[in-house]
C-alpha cells in the first residue's frame, strides 16, 4: 500500500491559497513577501522530490504547474515521476506532453485504488480542494507542513469545515526556524 503525503505551505490560520504569487488572490506570494529566506527551512522540499514515487494533483493545480514545472530546475526530480490528476472535467487532450506519464483519475475511489498499488509515496502539491476531500475521506497518511507566521484571513484552506469525527495526528518531525517558519510533519493515526 502506498503512502499519500500532502505537502503544503500554510499560514498559521490555515490558508494555502496562492503562496507563490498566483494571480487573483489579495495576498498572493505571501510565502516570500517580507520573509527572510533560510534554505534550511526548505530542506524538506528537496527531500520530498527525492523520496516521492508519484505526484497527485487536482485539476486547478495541474493547470497551474504543468506549463511551468517541467522546465524548472527546482522541480527536475518530479519530471520523470508518474503524475495523477483528479478531475471530472479534464480531458486527455488537456495534458502536457513534456512532463512524463500522466493519468487522469475521476474520483476519490480511483485515488483509494491507486493507494492500494505497489510503489513508493505519492505526494500531493497545491490542490486545496482535493486535499480537503482526501482528508475528509481518510485517504491522507502524512502531512508535511511549512507553517508561516502569518494570519491571512480569507483564502482557500487546507482543511475543510466538515463536521466529522476527530482525526488524531502524531507529530513525527518538527523544527522552528529563526524567521518564524515551522516545519511540522504529522502521521495520521488510524
Amino acid at each position: 500500500m502506498r503512502t499519500l503525503i500532502t505537502t503544503a505551505f500554510v499560514s498559521l490560520d490555515g490558508v494555502v491559497e496562492a503562496p507563490g504569487g498566483e494571480p487573483g488572490y489579495r495576498n498572493a506570494g505571501w510565502t516570500f513577501k517580507d520573509m527572510e529566506f533560510l534554505p534550511e527551512a526548505f530542506e524538506i522540499k528537496g527531500r520530498e522530490q527525492k523520496e516521492a514515487a508519484a505526484m497527485l494533483l487536482g485539476r486547478v493545480s495541474y493547470e497551474a504547474f504543468s506549463p511551468v514545472w517541467p522546465d524548472m530546475a527546482d522541480f527536475a526530480d518530479y519530471k520523470p515521476l508518474p503524475k495523477y490528476v483528479v478531475s471530472t472535467t479534464l480531458a486527455e487532450k488537456d495534458l502536457v506532453a513534456n512532463w512524463g506519464e500522466t493519468t487522469i483519475l475521476r474520483s476519490l475511489d480511483d485515488v483509494a485504488a491507486l493507494k492500494e498499488t505497489e510503489g513508493g509515496p505519492v505526494i500531493v502539491h497545491g490542490s486545496a480542494t482535493l486535499n480537503r476531500n482526501l482528508s475528509d475521506a481518510g485517504l491522507i497518511d502524512r502531512y508535511h507542513l511549512l507553517v508561516f507566521p502569518l494570519l491571512l484571513g480569507a483564502g482557500k484552506r487546507l482543511f475543510s469545515a466538515t463536521d466529522k469525527d476527530a482525526q488524531k495526528l502524531r507529530l513525527v518531525e518538527h523544527e522552528a526556524y529563526a524567521n518564524g517558519l515551522q516545519k511540522n510533519v504529522f502521521d495520521v493515526v488510524r
